[in-house]
């Protein structure tokens, strides 16, 4: 009792963090994550300095082309990859604000994303 008294108690800990009636609350609205009104869908994943690079960490040696940075909503960042994955032939996905496309597809990325007025960067030796 006395440890609540301190630094301002119960309402220093900044809120509900999880209730048995919805499950996790979101830290900002306080909403239920499902109903989650903060994160908006026309908010922009992405800075602009696109960046695409080569990774094969945790992968089994096998390489995917990664995507960063790209100022998309995630509506428009799945429709993009889909357009990639139809270009390079290959198989691709969307985590987060990142795209993987399978196989080292830097260049042919590259080049489809200048097409569409896009400037990236390639990182690593090609």
């Amino acid at each position: 009792m006395a440890g609540n008294t301190k630094r301002g108690g119960m309402s220093a800990l900044g809120g509900l963090v999880y209730s048995t009636d919805q499950g996790r609350m979101c830290p900002d609205c306080e909403a239920p994550i499902d109903a989650c009104v903060c994160s908006d869908a026309e908010t922009l994943l992405g800075s602009g300095r696109v960046v695409v690079g080569l990774e094969t960490k945790g992968r089994k040696g096998k390489g995917v082309t990664v995507i960063k940075e790209l100022a998309m909503t995630q509506a428009a960042l799945e429709a993009c990859a889909q357009q990639l994955k139809k270009h390079c032939g290959t198989g691709g996905s969307v985590k987060g604000a990142v795209i993987e496309i399978q196989g080292d597809q830097r260049l042919k990325i590259q080049t489809f994303l200048a097409g569409m007025q896009i400037k990236s960067v390639v990182s690593g030796k090609v």
